[in-house]
């Protein structure tokens, strides 16, 4: 009753406000900065890794060759390891890809190279011809130009400098064939432990991942290998179908060199696009110049036109997409890029790889995120109407 009075309480002060930092970094031009030193970081490690993959390609090179017979030969290994020891089927196969890929390449070879000259000199012929037509055009370009043109051409072929460089470059032709018995050795050591073990060697792979990142790198090895063995078994039966339409097409009209030829368009069909047009631009020269069983030999050479044309038609619409499914077939200007990138960083090989390793990146992307899930930036939008 007669207690101590509580002192009354302290009125509280209001929050003084926090003045927010300014900093460069926090505004629009910041963050266009932090993007642009992310950008050439990125730039800068592709560039490293390119570096290091060329001057690694007796090693990077059979082993990219590995994977893609491996990858191309897996269904037949699997039927192969539920019949038998897992040795004796990777044998069987090895045996099999060495004799039949081999052979075939032996033949192709031995069949252009024996007529290469001929084909060179039929197709210096047939432009020849172009080039005189082409200067009856009342808007043909001037003699000079078009010579420097070709010129170029030939060097690029490098059919002008064949004779001058034999002597001074037998060294580097030995070292080539050294570093090419060396790979193709290196490749099928690789490919048969590839064959038998793959599967081990890709668990093995698997280890450091946990959780999430596990199933992921599960489905991307799958999906990789699906998406590269069957681009490149479509795109051999694709390339062999080419051969036998073109060919049969220039054996009727009686087409001089017409078997080296199918060969070359069975082998230039591994390049898409591009390989196609050459194969067909080589055919209606030689067509020019020799119209075979036809007086006319640019008729004969309209012909051979209208048969590769008729074929890629072919190829594109029902082909492809019987063979190869709608899943592997990518847009033809990212097919065109991926030509340009490839065949700068490693010519002839990178333009045959090229594609297919962009199947495959296009593949991991799809199953970034799930089975059927794409990653989220390549999820499709909803349309606004």
């Amino acid at each position: 009753m007669f207690g101590r009075r509580s002192a009354p309480p302290r009125p509280i002060a209001p929050p003084v406000p926090v003045r927010a930092v300014q900093s460069p970094w926090r505004d629009g031009l910041g963050l266009l900065a932090i993007r642009s030193v992310q950008i050439i970081a990125v730039v800068v490690l592709a560039a490293g890794v390119i570096w290091g993959l060329r001057t690694l390609t007796v090693v990077v090179i059979p082993v990219l060759l590995a994977i893609v017979f491996a990858s191309a030969f897996e269904p037949v290994m699997k039927w192969l390891r539920a019949r038998m020891p897992s040795v004796l089927a990777t044998v069987i196969v090895l045996l099999g890809i060495v004799v039949v890929i081999g052979g075939v390449a032996w033949t192709m070879v031995r069949a252009v190279m024996s007529q290469w000259s001929d084909l060179y000199d039929s197709a210096v012929a047939g432009v020849n011809q172009v080039i005189e037509w082409v200067n009856q055009l009342p808007f043909a370009q001037n003699q000079a130009q078009i010579d420097e043109w070709w010129a170029s051409i030939q060097d690029f072929i490098g059919g002008s400098s064949i004779g001058s460089t034999i002597g001074s470059g037998a060294v580097a032709g030995v070292g080539a064939v050294a570093s090419f018995v060396t790979g193709l050795v290196l490749m099928v050591v690789v490919l048969f432990f590839f064959l038998k073990d793959g599967p081990v060697i890709w668990g093995f792979l698997l280890r450091p991942f946990r959780g999430e990142w596990f199933d992921r790198m599960e489905r991307i090895g799958t999906k990789s290998v699906n998406t590269l063995g069957a681009y490149v078994r479509g795109t051999a039966a694709v390339a062999a179908v080419d051969a036998i339409g073109i060919g049969l097409g220039l054996f009727i009209l009686d087409i001089p060199l017409a078997f080296p030829l199918t060969l070359l368009v069975f082998l230039l069909a591994f390049i898409p696009i591009v390989g196609a047009t050459l194969a067909g631009i080589l055919a209606a020269l030689l067509a020019l110049v020799d119209g075979g069983w036809m007086d006319n030999g640019l008729l004969a050479a309209i012909i051979v036109v209208a048969i590769v044309v008729v074929v890629n038609q072919l190829e594109g619409n029902f082909l492809q997409p019987v063979l190869m499914g709608r899943a592997l077939k990518l847009h033809s200007l990212v097919i065109l890029v991926a030509l340009v990138i490839g065949t700068s960083v490693a010519s002839i090989l990178g333009a045959i790889l090229s594609v297919p390793i962009t199947a495959v990146v296009w593949g991991i992307v799809q199953v970034w995120d799930g089975e059927n899930l794409p990653a989220r930036w390549a999820r499709k939008k909803p349309v606004r109407a």
